[in-house]
């Protein structure tokens, strides 16, 4: 994930750019802060759902298909 020093700076940016508006390097720079979270969220969610195993009431896996051939490539449940 993103460091809080980077966090921080972001929502200076944002504060900044609500108030006084940002100068062209700090636009730059704001967008390319907010690009790296968003990626960085991005990953984290990714990793999270390809690591969730589906159980019917029953205690029957109902992983979708697709779902468990990436779990299979990646080793994850044993698949």
């Amino acid at each position: 994930m993103i460091d809080d020093d980077k966090i921080a700076r972001i929502n200076e940016l944002a504060k900044k750019k609500k108030t006084d508006g940002l100068t062209d390097e700090e636009h730059v720079e704001h967008k390319g802060l907010q690009r790296e979270y968003l990626d960085a969220l991005k990953g984290n969610l990714r990793q999270h759902i390809e690591g969730i195993k589906v159980v019917n009431e029953d205690g029957e896996d109902v992983t979708p298909d697709k779902l468990k051939q990436i779990q299979k490539d990646k080793g994850i449940h044993g698949r």
